[in-house]
């Protein structure tokens, strides 16, 4: 009977905690599968931390929102507005705008989340085999749940290191909080629409005196 509790205990624990890793996995691929069709045809290149567009022009990082822990890349005002695909792409009259989040996973508040729930399911994958270790008489028993607790806790420790990790902000980019961003396209905007008033009145035929 004891010998019994001994391994049910130990595969208990041992499957709990196959069963966070599957939780944060599975999380982790739904987070990449909506992130993909937020970003359709766009591709990121670290070697260069730009963004290349279906129409094979770059959109290059232009602040970084230290609030969100997100940087935000743009796209030439004067290449997007002519580029033919521009109604399908985006509204903007300053350029496409792409966001990417530099921190590693888990990054958003929904992974965060997730990875949270994962973690607990790791408590108890270390505490089942702990507790039932005091509920035995047999020294070996004991040393063997003691010691697949320790492996359990061990193998766990990425997941605790992770939702604490933040990367560091890259060098050379400017801060700048949603707001700013916000009040930045603004001024591009209005930019764009005093040109297209002004292109308007050139083409404009002088009238008859």
């Amino acid at each position: 009977m004891t010998e019994t509790m001994t391994w049910v205990a130990a595969g208990y624990g041992t499957v709990l905690l196959l069963v966070a890793y599957g939780i944060d996995q599975f999380a982790r691929r739904a987070q990449t599968a909506h992130e993909k069709q937020q970003t359709p045809g766009f591709t990121y290149h670290e070697d260069h931390d730009a963004w290349q567009c279906p129409e094979d022009q770059w959109l290059w990082p232009q602040s970084f929102d230290p609030d969100n822990r997100v940087m935000r890349y743009r796209g030439s005002p004067t290449v997007c507005n002519s580029c033919p695909v521009k109604d399908s792409c985006t509204t903007s009259d300053d350029g496409r705008e792409m966001k990417r989040m530099i921190d590693v996973w888990p990054a958003s508040e929904s992974a965060k989340f997730h990875r949270g729930i994962a973690c607990a399911v790791a408590v108890l994958a270390a505490a089942w085999p702990l507790a039932t270790t005091f509920t035995l008489d047999d020294a070996a028993g004991q040393l063997l749940l003691l010691a697949v607790t320790l492996g359990i806790v061990l193998a766990s420790l990425p997941l605790w290191s992770h939702l604490r990790r933040t990367q560091a902000v890259p060098e050379g980019v400017r801060f700048k909080t949603l707001d700013e961003n916000l009040a930045d396209r603004t001024v591009v905007a209005e930019a764009v629409a005093r040109r297209r008033t002004s292109y308007a009145s050139d083409r404009r035929e002088p009238e008859d005196a």
